[in-house]
């Protein structure tokens, strides 16, 4: 009987270790490597170009839709005293009247509105979540853009700084190579939100590239849109 009572209360206790490890699991986010980041973040990545009173290209850059309704984020420097903005989806539709809805050039961040989707039967833009939480020195992160005209690439790297002062403004800076084309883009953690916006280089240490924080991106977001 003694023996009995022994096996059932160690089922019993196997049991609850089992449930509760399944319960651990469940609250863990899942942990994405680059392919799978390129994979469910490409769609939401847009590729800019800034168009002169003429139609003449004037710049181009990346940006990154941040909701089903066509609200995207970029570098400000990337959209400052563009006449026209277009861009281009990763299924080739090129986006027409882009417009700047909000901005601030002091943390060189920009909203933008895209105009209503027209993909199939109406369906919402793809889109990625923003990060609430600060990254952590040592964090590893991936970064989105276009180098190439209408060609993305992703390069991975670490968070450098969570927060350093440059030039009198605060940026995240990482590892992941930037190349000219990429401002704007996307930097993504490895849970697949958006961890900072892509903003240039560090001149003075090779390797090391400027992002926007996302609790700046957010601020952004929430604000009223205010435009000169």
């Amino acid at each position: 009987m003694k023996r009995k009572i022994a096996a059932l209360c160690l089922l019993i206790s196997l049991l609850s270790g089992t449930a509760v490890w399944m319960h651990a699991e469940a609250d863990n986010p899942a942990v994405y490597h680059a392919e799978a980041v390129f994979a469910q973040s490409a769609e939401a990545v847009v590729y800019l170009r800034i168009l002169r009173e003429d139609d003449s290209l004037k710049a181009t850059g990346t940006a990154v839709l941040v909701s089903s309704e066509g609200k995207a984020a970029t570098a400000y420097h990337v959209v400052k005293g563009a006449e026209r903005i277009e861009g281009t989806l990763r299924d080739g539709r090129v986006i027409s009247s882009i417009e700047v809805i909000g901005y601030d050039e002091q943390r060189d961040a920009a909203i933008l509105q895209l105009p209503p989707a027209e993909q199939g039967d109406g369906e919402p833009y793809e889109f990625l979540p923003v990060r609430e939480t600060a990254v952590n020195y040592g964090e590893q992160v991936f970064a989105i853009g276009f180098p190439m005209a209408n060609t993305p690439i992703i390069t991975e790297g670490i968070v450098n700084s969570p927060s350093a002062e440059v030039n009198g403004r605060e940026r995240m800076l990482i590892s992941a190579q930037v190349a000219s084309g990429m401002s704007g883009g996307p930097v993504i953690d490895r849970f697949g939100r958006i961890a900072g916006i892509i903003s240039g280089s560090l001149r003075t240490m090779n390797n090391i590239h400027l992002a926007v924080h996302t609790e700046d991106l957010r601020s952004l977001l929430s604000e009223p849109v205010k435009l000169p």
